[in-house]
């Protein structure tokens, strides 16, 4: 799916009006999906702090995908595929009568960051931890699935539940856990036609939901620059080319990027991470290696940057006899909520809130997310759950040490992703 302008990513409006008459779902099972995700509280904690305790990095979720798979198991899916992507699961749920086939998709890796905060749950795994939610999304994710199961034979289509590994990225440096799912064919049968998904986001308060349409994260690329001069001793610098000095350079003239070759109304965060180079205080290296990322809000941004880098870089290694490589390998594409999706959507997701103000439509994330992956092969939506609390004191942002949820949310998270699977399928 193409960003035709930058600008469509900035300037998000939801729809405005809509009401409980633009639901396709019928009212009494609208209601009834409030009250099982209600009742579905205490199973949701529990299961979300089961995997709290033991959290996996991507590709190594050999714990919880047993987990999903044997839920799926037991709630009589249709079909159950693990090993999908490496170690992700795919549930198959046909509902009673024909129609359209939408996915759903919870992510189910941790981090590795070690975890600081004293809870009954503490990560029992040192060094990693769920800083990113994905055990409340993957708590949820098998709270839709019940939800849906129980009501399978009134069901208009069919349900495929992606259980994703390795959305933080293979922590060895391959391939991100949606790219190795469709190469393992995850939309070939039953063949969604949308896509679902969300994240939580403890910037939001509990009891609210961020939903965007057109851009809701950004593009993202990973880089490696390498300086290349030539060594010498330190005390006759003439005699060699010294790439840190030309490093320093680049890293300050890159900066122009984003702030003098860029319109500022189309955001782009471009830093460098980490620079390395030489072995020892008194001889001038024979090479500099940067490396950094580059976020944008345009689909076409990633190469501008590209492009831009390296004239960059090649003005100034020129002018100083070092030459230099540019790694610039794709990454993930910007996060784009279909607009007809999204707008569909917003009333029903205003209902299961409680009104219209409980949703915002917050700017568009830098950060960013491989289900933009799913929307470049279909029609996706992708909104944030808001799982902060500032009077419980939970404030943390995601990728912390900190981090927390209000499991308050999770509930909320069931009914909604519930929610907006149904009405698509239901809608004509």
């Amino acid at each position: 799916m193409q960003l035709r302008s930058p600008l469509l990513a900035l300037i998000v409006f939801l729809p405005v009006g809509a009401g409980a008459q633009d639901i396709s779902v019928p009212e009494p099972m609208r209601q009834r999906v409030a009250q099982q995700a209600a009742a579905l509280r205490p199973r949701l904690v529990e299961v979300r702090r089961d995997i709290h305790r033991h959290p996996e990095l991507g590709f190594r979720e050999i714990r919880t995908a047993k987990l999903v798979a044997d839920r799926l198991r037991a709630l009589k899916f249709d079909e159950v595929r693990e090993q999908v992507g490496v170690t992700g699961v795919v549930g198959v749920l046909r509902g009673g009568r024909p129609g359209k086939v939408v996915g759903v998709r919870a992510d189910m890796d941790a981090l590795p960051i070690p975890e600081l905060i004293e809870v009954p749950y503490k990560s029992t795994v040192a060094n990693v931890k769920h800083a990113c939610g994905h055990d409340g999304h993957v708590s949820i994710g098998l709270g839709v699935a019940e939800v849906l199961a129980g009501m399978r034979a009134e069901i208009p289509g069919t349900v495929v539940f992606l259980f994703q590994p390795a959305e933080e990225g293979d922590p060895d440096g391959g391939k991100s856990g949606a790219e190795r799912m469709l190469e393992a064919g995850v939309f070939a049968g039953p063949a969604p036609t949308a896509i679902f998904g969300l994240h939580v986001m403890p910037t939001l308060q509990v009891g609210t939901i961020g939903v965007n349409v057109g851009a809701a994260m950004a593009s993202s690329n990973r880089f490696t620059l390498t300086i290349v001069g030539k060594k010498t001793h330190a005390a006759y610098p003439h005699t060699g080319i010294d790439p840190v000095v030309i490093a320093a350079q680049v890293v300050s003239a890159l900066q122009t990027i984003p702030s003098r070759m860029n319109n500022a109304a189309e955001p782009i965060v471009l830093s460098i991470g980490t620079i390395n180079g030489g072995n020892r205080f008194n001889i001038i290296a024979d090479q500099v290696v940067l490396t950094g990322t580059v976020r944008t809000l345009s689909q076409d941004g990633p190469e501008r940057v590209r492009a831009l880098i390296e004239r960059v870089t090649r003005g100034i290694t020129e002018a100083s006899g070092a030459t230099f490589t540019l790694d610039f390998p794709a990454g993930n594409p910007v996060t784009f909520n279909d607009p007809t999706l999204a707008s569909a959507s917003v009333p029903v997701l205003a209902e299961v809130m409680g009104g219209r103000d409980r949703l915002t439509s917050p700017p568009p994330q830098m950060g960013a997310e491989d289900f933009a992956l799913y929307q470049q092969k279909i029609p996706g939506l992708f909104f944030f759950l808001g799982v902060g609390n500032t009077e419980k004191k939970i404030t943390a942002m995601i990728h912390t040490e900190y981090f927390d949820m209000d499991e308050d949310a999770l509930p909320l998270g069931v009914r909604a992703l519930t929610s907006v699977t149904l009405d698509y399928l239901f809608r004509k």
